[in-house]
């Protein structure tokens, strides 16, 4: 009887260390999650330390935005329905589709062409929003992809592209070390705030966050702020 017990107690505390070691691993793969606002300013911290630039845009910016938002279909939807339109035209769709019910993938995949016009989205939007709807997407898994795999996964849906994905993977999944360099606004921002000649590339931006890891979505939080501040400055001039 002792052998058996002493052989379960083994069993169990390798299957503990394994589990152990499957969190680690996959913590490994994901790296630092955003949870709080508390994140945000460790990073912004660390930015300022690391980069003088950063350090001078930070008492600039004040606080800055969590930002985080439940992940799943809604969230990828959200980010679609914004593409190409000013702030208060996607939230207006975006009211409509709620209030239609169309925010839930069974729901949008089984909507008319009719429901979908209604509802403020464009045709190609509408072609976007079913094909996501039946894409058949795990988001639970993608909750422990690495950053890679989850941009690969998402852009393989019609209308879904780098810069979308890796906005979901910011805001959605809160990873802590994605940057957008797609964003015109962060271009030139990075230009204003590093006293570029021109604005950067997408290319040449997301060389230049490799300097930032890891922890390039809050120098991206930073760069939005500084884009308003600066903005704001000129008009005043």
């Amino acid at each position: 009887m002792r052998i058996g017990r002493t052989a379960l107690a083994e069993g169990q505390a390798e299957t503990a260390i394994a589990s152990g070691r499957d969190i680690w691993e996959q913590k490994a793969m994901v790296g630092r999650i955003i949870h709080s606002q508390d994140c945000v300013a460790e990073g912004a911290d660390w930015l300022a330390h690391h980069e003088p630039r950063f350090a001078h845009a930070v008492p600039l910016v004040g606080a800055l935005p969590l930002r985080r938002e439940e992940d799943g279909f809604a969230a990828l939807l959200r980010a679609i329905v914004g593409q190409q339109v000013s702030v208060a035209s996607a939230r207006a769709i975006w009211a409509r589709l709620e209030s239609a019910g169309l925010t839930e993938a069974a729901v949008m995949a089984a909507a008319s062409d009719e429901a979908l016009r209604a509802a403020g989205l464009s045709r190609q939007k509408a072609r976007y929003a079913r094909a996501l709807a039946e894409a058949g997407i795990d988001f639970n898994a993608l909750r422990g992809a690495p950053d890679g795999e989850v941009v690969r996964t998402l852009v393989a849906v019609p209308g879904v592209g780098v810069w979308t994905a890796e906005i979901y993977a910011m805001f959605a999944l809160g990873r802590a070390d994605v940057f957008a360099p797609g964003d015109l606004a962060l271009q030139e921002a990075a230009r204003m705030l590093f006293r570029l000649e021109t604005r950067p590339s997408e290319k040449a931006l997301r060389a230049m966050a490799e300097d930032w890891s890891p922890w390039r979505s809050v120098a991206a939080r930073i760069l939005w702020a500084y884009y308003r501040v600066a903005k704001e400055r000129e008009g005043v001039m």
